[in-house]
């Protein structure tokens, strides 16, 4: 597929995609490297307009230089933001609030602290981006697992045969320093490859996952 249908195919997304408004988005695409340029109203959108172009077929790499913008009336002050993360975390479940620490600036939310868990890395993270006022997120939350790692490598490949053995054959597990996981090879779409990476981070032990899957 050359990149004129591809980037066709993008912007079809993004107007069918009933989260975004494409209006003040930009596709261009190069080698199935595709850029979104403009401006959204909340990083929500900016999220889903990434995703939406992720869907797509041939899209090898996206570069998201989308601005999140709010409008006057939607602005909120840092400490406000502050405030309604830290209680949103509080709340949520899956989250460790206790062992996290937040901090703002012009709208930027920082999360940082450790958990046991990527999954609760990931979950402060979701529940933190979808308040208004938020301009992004940066999650520097550390996984630091508290049992040893054990046969890390021979978990992810059986948890890849079980679920789906045929791509697993195409995909290399490798660990360095007992609990640091690469991924290497080829997957189909993007969906696939963070598949294998939920997959590598479900494996007791794990602190970090280099994911290097290509996008046939």
């Amino acid at each position: 597929m050359n990149d004129i249908s591809v980037r066709q195919n993008v912007l079809d997304e993004l107007q069918y995609e009933p989260s975004v408004n494409a209006a003040h988005i930009g596709v261009t695409a190069e080698g199935g490297v595709i850029t979104l340029t403009g401006h959204v109203d909340t990083y929500a959108e900016k999220l889903q307009a990434e995703k939406a172009a992720r869907r797509i077929k041939g899209v090898r790499a996206i570069a998201d230089d989308i601005v999140v913008r709010h409008a006057f009336d939607k602005k909120m002050a840092d400490d406000e933001i502050a405030s309604r993360a830290l209680s949103i975390l509080k709340w949520d479940a899956m989250v460790s609030a206790a062992a996290l620490t937040v901090t703002v600036r012009d709208g930027w939310i920082s999360l940082s602290g450790q958990v046991d868990w990527n999954f609760q890395r990931r979950a402060a993270e979701s529940a933190v981006r979808k308040l208004s006022g938020v301009r992004g997120v940066n999650n520097d939350i550390v996984v630091k697992p508290r049992v040893e790692p054990t046969d890390i490598r021979q978990k992810i490949e059986a948890a890849l045969k079980r679920r789906a053995e045929a791509e697993a054959r195409e995909i290399r597990v490798s660990v360095e320093g007992g609990n640091h996981v690469i991924l290497e090879g080829t997957v189909d779409s993007w969906d696939d490859r963070f598949a294998v990476e939920n997959v590598a981070w479900a494996a007791e032990g794990v602190k970090s996952v280099d994911t290097r899957l290509k996008i046939a």
